[in-house]
């Protein structure tokens, strides 16, 4: 298995939106805000190369959108899908699989471009993953999460005959050295790949802990459907990972990609930050 870090760009949201009931005199300092309290957050993907098997999980917002919806999330940077795959010897044809941790416009708008009138996968020889439960959710939204479930990212895939639902139960392997943590509180049956790399164990955050600021449990985003519930979720999940020297793979944190974890008298906390690639020297990181 061989892992790499894929940046689909920079996009900025809204700061309190982002940090929840945390107050801005503490936030501010993890991700300084623009003038108009907006912060800049990575998109950043995990591409593993496994066996036949070239899997992404997510794919940022993509470029279809017109001026007024970008408008609204200032995409920012050089960074793209296309440009950080080529940077390993890749392009979108070679993806065979398309893991989406859930469908917000940010995790799967790479999904499919304009073609002319038509709307097309991006990874045309991929198959594309989510869950039965959450695609519900994503095509019959709720007022609240509506906006972020955008047809025009979601029905394409379901009419290119590539969609497949994930379909194994909570920690179980959905292919060799790959299991899945399913979490529901930020929205239904959010997936969070869990990846036995080497000697080490990788959780892909998602929204679950988008940023190193988040393995703090109070920060939770208010954007979250039920953040009761993912303050229980990070607590399980971060006391798991500090008890197994986990991993966390940050897809939104605008600069680190990954931490590892130590137990403090104050509670769970950040240990070190490194980049993924800083796994393949294994003993630089401790």
């Amino acid at each position: 298995m061989k892992l790499y870090s894929i940046n689909a760009g920079h996009f900025k949201l809204d700061g309190g939106a982002m940090h929840g009931v945390v107050p801005k005199s503490m936030w501010n300092k993890a991700n300084p805000s623009d003038e108009n309290n907006m912060c800049s957050w990575a998109m950043r993907c995990l591409l593993i190369e496994h066996g036949n098997h070239k899997i992404l999980v997510d794919n940022g917002m993509g470029d279809k959108q017109d001026a007024k919806f970008f408008g609204h999330y200032f995409p920012h940077g050089e960074d793209s899908i296309e440009r950080n795959l080529a940077k390993h010897g890749f392009t979108v044809d070679d993806i065979t699989d398309v893991f989406l941790t859930h469908l917000h416009f940010d995790h799967c708008g790479g999904s499919i471009r304009r073609e002319g009138d038509k709307l097309v996968p991006v990874f045309k020889n991929a198959i594309y993953w989510s869950t039965k439960k959450h695609w519900e959710t994503a095509t019959n939204p709720n007022v609240r999460e509506k906006a972020s479930f955008l047809t025009e990212n979601i029905m394409p895939i379901q009419e290119s005959g590539k969609l497949r639902f994930v379909d194994v139960a909570e920690g179980a392997e959905w292919m060799e050295d790959i299991r899945i943590r399913y979490c529901n509180g930020h929205t239904d049956s959010l997936m969070l790949p869990q990846i036995k790399f080497k000697n080490t164990t990788i959780l892909f955050c998602a929204d679950l802990i988008p940023s190193v600021a988040h393995v703090s449990l109070p920060w939770v985003m208010a954007y979250d459907m039920r953040p009761l519930e993912t303050l229980n979720e990070k607590t399980r999940l971060l006391n798991e990972a500090v008890a197994n020297n986990w991993v966390l793979f940050m897809e939104h944190d605008p600069t680190i990609e990954c931490c590892n974890l130590i137990q403090t008298d104050r509670g769970i906390r950040t240990n070190k930050t490194f980049a993924l690639a800083d796994l393949e020297h294994e003993h630089n990181i401790g």
